[in-house]
């Protein structure tokens, strides 16, 4: 009997940590870029970003273009102007720049921020469907593509039917340009 309960109490570790071992693991791959990448409503959302990229260099190179030439004319007024007069306009001409320098930085902001926030609500509608994917697939592990360095089986990549699934839920979504959100406190810290 002594025997027998000392074998118990020296295996209770053992059966402890078998009672809490982790399941094994049923890893299922996803390439969130070719994601964004490949589905319909990726390739819209770069469409509309690209679209708004080039109205905005179109509109500034023509405002880019005048102030470049009034520049040019200042340069050859400055030898004749009064002290006062060549500040005053070196003053103004300089306001002028920052001024086209700041929209421009205000536009692309914008783009980006629009470009963050349908991001944003494709991946918010892609979570659900790579949760069911995962359910189908009996998976308790998803992956980036990108940390994976080998599988032996390509069945493992769930990107194909995660883009499938997505294109029928979400085959579109329009970008509206809006200030890019706030960086978080962690980021801001750093």
């Amino acid at each position: 009997m002594k025997k027998t309960l000392a074998l118990v109490f020296a295996l209770m570790p053992t059966l402890a940590l078998a009672a809490s071992a982790p399941p094994q693991p049923r890893i299922v791959v996803i390439d969130r870029a070719a994601i964004l990448q490949y589905s319909k409503v990726g390739q819209d959302v770069a469409r509309q970003v690209q679209a708004y990229a080039n109205q905005a260099k179109k509109d500034l190179s023509a405002q880019g273009a005048a102030l470049q030439k009034e520049g040019q004319q200042l340069q050859q007024q400055v030898a004749i102007l009064s002290p006062e007069l060549k500040q005053q306009k070196i003053a103004a001409f300089e306001a002028r720049q920052n001024s086209l320098q700041s929209a421009a930085q205000k536009k692309d902001d914008q783009i980006r921020g629009g470009f963050i926030a349908a991001r944003g609500a494709i991946e918010k509608l892609l979570g659900p469907i790579l949760q069911d994917i995962v359910k189908e697939r009996g998976a308790n592990l998803v992956l980036d593509k990108q940390a994976v360095v080998y599988a032996s089986n390509p069945s493992f990549d769930i990107t194909g039917e995660a883009i499938q699934k997505l294109n029928e839920k979400m085959p579109s979504y329009h970008v509206i340009l809006q200030a890019p959100p706030a960086p978080s406190s962690a980021v801001a810290q750093k």
